[in-house]
């Protein structure tokens, strides 16, 4: 059960909702029947360890509901009460999704992110707002809402989710309390919007570790997530810190030391994500294995990463000084903690 009661949710996390967030993937056991309950934990203790505070419990893999409670639940044992888990709402229906949160907040899940499934169709934005508020009026955790481009709402308003339709949402939803704006990505509009209507309402998030850093010279950030920027260690949370508290220029210095590995993982994603509209899990993992964590197979259906993606993805990490396994890259679909 969440930490605050609903009506208290936006300032709840006003006050908590600090620093940055990973994304852990569950580990599956060879045979891929059942989850890896060494790797999940193994992944959980890495992350708490370099300096997150939240990660986003990624169900947008081939697992259950009852098997997302269960990832839930290692991770909050694991990383104890002061660590942040997102639920991640990417089943398949809106039905499907209330029921997996509702467990979800059983097993300890702290906030939400508020995905679209594949087949919702939306024709107007009365059917965004429908299937939003039917969601977040089920569920008692805070809901970060999520404007990306990757769901298809431009069918509707050339910014996916258009200003009337999230203050609408804001209004109506008082558990929804910060957006990961992403309206018009790969520019930086939607966060720039965001921020300027609704920044004293909730928190605002710019999940781009690139923009994030460069943008707090002008903004006040207060959070940063969900995004894969664990498999870079410990230097976002790191420079997230220094350029929330005052430090821009030893933020800045930090961030173009990582800008090799930044352009390692700009040019892996662009070769599946903007076509499909989908992101490569399978190399989310392969960087997150690069970088200390577990690894191992991932369920059907999963893209694949290319050998050429792979190497660079690791040179990217060498030529910016972070931490990167020695093991060779057939080690990665075994994983650290094989079951």
């Amino acid at each position: 059960m969440p930490a605050y009661q609903r009506k208290d949710a936006r300032a709840w996390a006003r006050e908590n909702l600090v620093g940055c967030s990973a994304v852990t993937i569950p580990s599956y056991s060879a045979d891929l029947k059942s989850l890896n309950e060494r790797g999940i934990r193994h992944d959980i203790e890495h992350v708490v360890k370099l300096g997150f505070s939240y990660t986003l419990l990624c169900s947008e893999v081939a697992i259950t509901a009852e098997e997302n409670a269960q990832f839930t639940a290692w991770a909050r044992e694991t990383a104890g009460d002061k660590f942040g888990l997102f639920f991640h709402a990417a089943f398949g229906t809106l039905a499907d999704n209330i029921e997996a949160v509702k467990l979800a907040e059983k097993a300890g899940a702290d906030l939400v992110l508020l995905s679209y499934p594949s087949n919702f169709w939306p024709t107007s934005e009365q059917d965004i707002y429908d299937y939003t508020k039917s969601f977040c009026d089920a569920t008692d955790l805070g809901v970060m809402l999520f404007p990306i481009p990757t769901w298809g709402f431009e069918r509707v308003h050339p910014a996916g989710m258009s200003l009337e339709l999230v203050t609408r949402l804001l209004k109506d939803c008082p558990n929804i309390v910060a957006i990961k704006s992403e309206q018009g990505f790969p520019l930086p509009a939607g966060i720039c919007e965001m921020y300027h209507h609704f920044r004293e309402q909730v928190v605002i998030s710019c999940p781009i570790e690139a923009d994030a850093i460069p943008l707090m010279s002008l903004m006040k950030l207060q959070f940063s997530g969900t995004s894969n920027t664990q498999w870079m260690g410990d230097y976002y949370p790191r420079a997230f810190e220094l350029a929330r508290t005052g430090r821009f220029e030893e933020a800045m210095q930090m961030y173009w030391k990582v800008n090799p590995a930044r352009q390692a993982n700009t040019a892996a994603s662009a070769a599946s994500a903007p076509a499909i509209g989908a992101l490569n899990r399978t190399q989310w993992k392969y960087q997150d294995w690069l970088a200390g964590f577990n690894g191992g197979p991932m369920r059907a259906p999963s893209l694949r990463i290319p050998d050429r993606f792979m190497k660079s993805l690791r040179q990217g990490l060498v030529a910016s000084g972070c931490e990167v396994t020695s093991d060779p890259d057939s080690a990665f679909i075994v994983g650290r903690h094989p079951c």
